[in-house]
């Protein structure tokens, strides 16, 4: 159908004047779907998509101003352009259909030419309210994707805050726990591998440990080559942050065991923790990251680089945290890079409960 013309309702009791109103559109261009009755109408809107509804006022069973008041009553159906046509020509008809909702009035006997301009008028009105909802709806998709996209880099909370306020974002928290992993010997893996291989293989796995980390609660902070950072207790504060980080260690050693048996390699990987007192904020204006510093981070740090393959070293802070509910064992004091001498504990696992 030509983008001039559209699908017109012709709502009559008298078959006479819906055969004429019918010729008359069709002549026009417009295609017609005809209804007897207010009743017909509405259940006819239900199943039919039309552009432009032209309703008698007096109808048995249901008058014009009933039908006309469901339809803007109804979200599917009011901004559907109506004209009232009526062979009553007082005021106080055309104030009531204008009040209720539509958009014009003509008299009976029709004039063609005041008909067909008429018509086209609210059918060029209904196209540029369709443009406009359909921009709008395009550039609420948009937006969504940008949501999306955001909160794919930030913290939710992180993120409405950007939003409000453009400034310096920082915040304190006393109690965090905090967990670094790296693939033991993947500098030398990596060599052996194309460039799409490399990706494949470190996506497969972090692709994991981000459901993890969802899973959990926990916020995923970056990754940096082949080493993934995540914390517990931020950016929303909760207790049990140290368990929570303990069970994503020991499923992260979980995954790397099964992807070992599924693609028959022997990779291993090494995990450090530590609880603390941490500094979060967002760093950048153009590319955001958000991003954790203070001791507790450096000692994470600390004890995945001066771990062993396959274990998982823990700070004394986290050792407190976890003794209850998880089978640890020290390791014993040593020299740490920038602390000195320190005492850490392997976890193990959980404990079980006899």
């Amino acid at each position: 159908m030509n983008a001039e013309y559209g699908i017109v309702m012709v709502v009559d009791d008298t078959e006479t004047n819906r055969d004429l109103l019918s010729r008359r559109l069709q002549r026009q261009g417009h295609q017609v779907v005809m209804a007897e009755n207010g009743l017909e109408a509405l259940e006819l809107l239900k199943a039919q998509s039309v552009d432009l509804v032209l309703l008698d006022i007096m109808m048995p069973r249901m008058n014009g101003y009933e039908v006309l008041e469901q339809m803007k009553s109804d979200h599917s159906l009011r901004h559907l352009p109506v004209i009232m046509i009526s062979a009553l020509d007082d005021v106080d008809s055309i104030v009531r259909c204008i009040e209720l909702g539509a958009e014009d009035y003509l008299f009976k006997p029709f004039n063609p030419t005041l008909l067909k301009a008429r018509v086209n008028a609210c059918l060029e009105k209904k196209r540029w309210r369709d443009r406009e909802t359909a921009f709008y709806q395009q550039l609420q998709i948009e937006q969504e994707k940008s949501e999306r996209l955001l909160l794919n880099i930030l913290p939710k909370p992180i993120a409405d805050q950007l939003k409000q306020d453009s400034t310096t974002i920082a915040d304190c928290f006393s109690e965090v726990t905090v967990l670094f992993a790296d693939i033991v010997g993947f500098t030398t893996l990596s060599s052996q591998r194309s460039p799409i291989e490399v990706v494949t293989f470190l996506n497969q796995i972090f692709s994991e440990f981000d459901q993890l980390a969802e899973q959990f609660g926990l916020e995923k902070i970056k990754t940096i080559g082949d080493a993934y950072m995540v914390v517990g207790g931020l950016p929303l504060p909760r207790p049990d942050h140290a368990a929570a980080i303990a069970e994503m260690a020991l499923e992260m050693q979980g995954v790397i065991a099964r992807f070992n048996q599924e693609n028959q390699e022997a990779i291993a990987i090494r995990i450090g923790i530590s609880s603390g007192p941490v500094v979060a904020g967002v760093i950048g204006t153009h590319k955001f990251t958000y991003d954790l510093w203070g001791d507790t981070v450096n000692l994470a740090s600390r004890m995945e680089s001066q771990g062993a393959a396959g274990c998982i070293q823990v700070t004394a802070e986290t050792f407190e945290a976890l003794q209850e509910n998880y089978l640890l064992e020290e390791r014993g004091v040593i020299e740490v890079r920038g602390r000195g001498e320190m005492r850490t504990y392997w976890l193990r696992d959980r404990r079980v409960e006899c």
